[in-house]
């Protein structure tokens, strides 16, 4: 017999979206249970764990789960720049500390947490609404019943793709990265790489953590290059390009791979009894593919809208529709402006990355943070506009905006 569970509300996925879905629900009432497929939360790591310190604070991290970041520095073929901060704004976290925390934050406020549990099948009623899932865990099959299931499970989008709701993602981001003790490093300072040799279509980076340790990647453009990011990060610490060659000796003592979507925001959200939050609904910023910090935003919102929908026992998509709305008013217009500008440098030869970087180095620290982290609002645009004569400037920006 296979074990079986109601539950107000499943969600599907122990990453940043899945476990903070889980605690805004389950903090507002409802019986909430998080389902991970892994032995541990973030047993594996997928992604460099790149994000702003804002966010950090409001969310309630704690500050021994990242490294602060205060100066950025890029490298293309023949040009360096880099910009700096009197104060740290941006960080590295400690990602498998951080998701942990995530997770135990859902379980503190009454979260049911289920470990090893695959989720392969989704549960129908008549009219072909989702009311719960199924598959194996280490007892066999295993059943959970649900008003409303969140889909937290990341690229792979599991439960959506049983639904028949969503297809393969065409445009994605593929990283691979050495987490690696080193001889020399600055724990202020991050590195972007650009240009051909590093990557022919995303960016290469150094992301410090503190205590020696560093974070060396590479990310590749599906399908625009057919380039593997793991062989072309093995040649690029070979051959100890642009910065890496400061480090000294690398150690590696972690492997991480990851897929990140980069198609913007193209998915619909909200289904009767369904949501897609995180990486399922692909809410990530397509300047530097992260993505973490909207996944706990959305994921709290969504915990909430879902839970505030069963106690009023209503759970089709219009009543899930204020979860939509409210991704879509906070990001949606930026993230479609910061999909041009990475259009743009996906198509860069060197000689044009060399000249971006006299650009980027125009900014100041407070314009240069609004656009990497893809905060375009249209005053931010007209006083960067004005700010900067340059014909290049100008034209980057009015690109942002449309022009």
């Amino acid at each position: 017999m296979p074990e079986e569970y109601d539950y107000d509300l499943v969600v599907v996925g122990g990453g940043p979206a899945g476990s903070s879905a889980a605690f805004a629900a389950a903090k507002n009432g409802i019986k909430v249970a998080l389902i991970e497929k892994e032995n541990s939360i973030a047993e594996t790591v997928r992604t460099s764990g790149v994000t702003w310190i804002e966010s950090i604070k409001e969310f309630g991290i704690p500050d021994n789960c990242y490294n602060p970041i205060k100066n950025f520095s890029f490298v293309s073929p023949n040009n360096e720049v880099t910009i700096s901060d009197s104060i740290a704004t941006a960080a590295v976290l400690d990602v498998r500390k951080t998701y942990r925390w995530l997770a135990n934050e859902a379980e503190e406020t009454g979260a049911d947490i289920f470990l090893k549990i695959n989720i392969n099948e989704v549960i129908k009623n008549e009219n072909n609404d989702i009311v719960g899932v199924k598959g194996t865990g280490p007892k066999g099959e295993i059943i959970f019943h649900s008003k409303i299931v969140i889909d937290a499970t990341g690229f792979t989008s599991v439960i959506s793709k049983a639904m028949g709701f969503v297809t393969q993602w065409k445009r994605f981001g593929a990283g691979a990265e050495y987490e690696a003790i080193v001889e020399n490093s600055d724990p202020d300072t991050w590195w972007l790489m650009v240009g051909q040799e590093y990557t022919p279509a995303g960016y290469a980076w150094i992301f410090p953590l503190g205590n020696n340790i560093v974070r060396i990647g590479v990310g590749v453009g599906k399908p625009e290059s057919d380039i593997d990011p793991t062989q072309r990060l093995k040649e690029i610490i070979e051959k100890q390009l642009g910065p890496i060659k400061k480090l000294g000796k690398i150690t590696p003592i972690e492997f991480h791979y990851g897929l990140i979507p980069n198609d913007g925001l193209s998915r619909k959200t909200v289904f009767n009894n369904l949501i897609l939050v995180g990486d399922s609904a692909g809410q990530a910023n397509p300047l530097v593919l992260e993505g973490i910090r909207y996944a706990i935003r959305f994921g709290r919102v969504a915990g909430k809208v879902a839970s505030d929908a069963i106690k009023n026992k209503k759970t089709d998509k219009d009543a899930l529709y204020p979860y939509e709305e409210n991704w879509r008013n906070a990001i949606e217009t930026k993230i479609n402006s910061a999909g041009k500008v990475q259009d743009r440098w996906i198509g860069l030869s060197d000689k044009e990355w060399d000249k971006e970087l006299d650009i980027i180095n125009e900014l100041k620290t407070d314009e240069f943070l609004d656009f990497i982290k893809a905060d375009f609002g249209l005053s931010n645009m007209l006083k960067l506009a004005m700010n900067h004569p340059k014909l290049a400037v100008r034209q980057l920006f009015n690109l942002v905006k449309g022009k």
